[in-house]
Parts: C-alpha cells; structure tokens; sequence
C-alpha cells in the first residue's frame, strides 16, 4: 500500500492530500461536497461529471476546479471520492487505483461480486488504500456503538430494518427518486448495506441467508452468523411515509441493546476520509474497505437470486 499521500501530478507541490470528487448528484451536493469543502486534512481539488453543467455548477459553488476528463481528476488527485451509481463507480474505481488513486468509495461498490471482487483486487494490486462510506460506521454515536457491541459476546438474535420513502405510495418522491439505479435495484441494494454493515461486524459474516419479497420493494433478509446467532432486517425504499424510520435491536446473553440515533452525515464522510488516510499513512488496511463492500455485493447478489 502507498504511503500517506503527498501530492503527485500537477498536485505534487501541496503538502496535503488533494482530493477529486466524481459524481454531482443530490447525495454529491448535500455530502460529500461539504464534507470536503470542511475537511481540515486534505484540500477539495476539483470535480468530474457526467454532466458537465452539473460538474462546472458544483464547482463553482465550492470554489474548485471542474474536470472535464476523470483521468485528469485522477492524475491530479491523491484520493478519488464518488458519488456515482455502482456500476458507474467500479470500472472508474480501478481506473482511479491504477492511476495512484487511494479510494473512498460510495456503497455498494458494484451491483455484481465479480465487479466489485476486481475493484478490490485493483486496490491491493495498485498498493491503495480503499474505504466504503457505510454511514453507520462512521456516523457518532452509531460507529462508537459497534464498536462496543462488538466487544461482547453472547449474541442470540438482531432484527434491523430500514424503511426509506424515497418513492412513498402516499406523497411526492423524495430528492433521491430522480437515481434510475435505485428504482432499479431498491432498498435491498441501496439500505441493505447499511444494515449488513452492522450485523456483520458484531454477529460475525453471514454463513447462510434466506430472502422473500414483501409489498413494493420491500425485501425481509433471514440471515444466519459465524456466532451461530439468527438476524433479520427489513429493508425497503418504498415505505408509506408514517411507517418510514431506522432501527436495529441486539439481544443476547449481556441484554437488549438499541441503535441510537445519529446525525451530520457529512461529519461522518469527514471520519470516513480520516480513515481512508490513515490506512494510506499506516499501510493497514481499513475493515471498512473495499474488500469488505465486495463480502456485502456478494451477500445482496445471493439475496436477489433467491427473489427471481
């Protein structure tokens, strides 16, 4: 893996790492723009898009430069951040590796394990470091919370579920409707690795899992762990407004124990770049990273195979 990077291209005199964000959608706007714009550690080099008025407008809104080629971003840039559709993100990411490009990924990382298994092969191939943005992970109080649950032992079952209204039945879509691949893919693909990014650190990785359908595109996930305890989670984009909501319970032999609430995601994808630096300065790789987001592609594919 690569040293802390010190700037390389045309951003090789700058002591901090300078870092490129691709994609210029809601998620772009509300997070990952700010965050980088705030981040204390790095400098926001500039931004690429699919739409070039899109890109130049966030751009100007942040006082950066507009790319108009990905390649530049990446010869320019020590990290490549995206805010892209899977399957968009992945072939950019090894191409972004390849270039020298340490990785904070959007999740999931790709819609197919192959996919997503060759963006972490190019990570380690590449000597980059990756970190897939898993809000839960990185968002305070939640990423302390796992922590110390992962700590105990004694697990029997969890129950999670995530009930988004991005395309309620009973009100207008919310800013995140207008994403061909989340009407696609659903709130299996889109909030089932939030969940999975839970349950699997603290219940150990998932050995056996059933899916079945429910209304809309509501998918309930039946999962079996190394621990040996049972989990489900619940996961849909289409909820009614009134039963929207997050929650995850844990129960075992050392009680109940509760998700808590969490606030200032992009707080958290500032925590999720620290991290992605860290693991660039230490050479350790992160659990968080690419790696991991390819176990999670695995376990949704196996989960939709089962669906038809």
């Amino acid at each position: 893996m690569n040293p802390a990077p010190e700037g390389h291209g045309a951003g090789a005199t700058s002591p901090r790492p300078r870092v490129g964000l691709l994609g210029t959608g809601p998620w772009a706007h509300r997070t990952h723009a700010p965050a980088l714009t705030a981040h204390t550690g790095s400098d926001f080099a500039g931004v690429w898009g699919r739409r070039p008025e899109a890109a130049a407008e966030l751009a100007r809104t942040h006082g950066v430069k507009v790319y108009e080629d990905p390649d530049e971003l990446f010869a320019d840039c020590d990290v490549a951040a995206f805010a892209l559709p899977p399957d968009v993100q992945a072939p950019l990411a090894e191409r972004a590796a390849a270039a020298g490009c340490h990785l904070l990924l959007d999740k999931p990382v790709a819609t197919t394990p192959a996919q997503a298994r060759s963006v972490a092969d190019a990570a380690t191939r590449h000597g980059v470091a990756s970190v897939v943005f898993l809000t839960l992970r990185f968002a305070e109080p939640t990423a302390g919370w796992v922590t110390e649950q992962a700590a105990r032992s004694g697990w029997y079952t969890a129950s999670a579920h995530w009930l988004g209204a991005v395309f309620p039945p009973d009100g207008a879509p919310s800013a995140y409707a207008e994403s061909p691949w989340r009407k696609t893919k659903g709130g299996l693909w889109d909030v089932g690795p939030h969940a999975l990014s839970v349950l699997i650190p603290v219940l150990g990785e998932v050995t056996a899992i059933t899916a079945a359908r429910g209304p809309s595109d509501l998918v309930q996930l039946a999962l079996r762990h190394a621990s040996g305890a049972a989990s489900t989670a619940v996961l849909s984009l289409g909820a009614p407004r009134a039963a929207a909501g997050v929650g995850l319970e844990l129960r075992g032999a050392e009680g109940v124990f509760a998700l808590p609430d969490w606030s200032d995601v992009p707080g958290a994808y500032g925590r999720a770049l620290d991290a992605l630096l860290t693991a660039a300065r230490t050479g350790v790789p992160d659990p968080r990273d690419a790696r991991f987001g390819a176990r999670l592609t695995e376990i949704l594919a196996e989960a939709e195979g089962q669906l038809g």
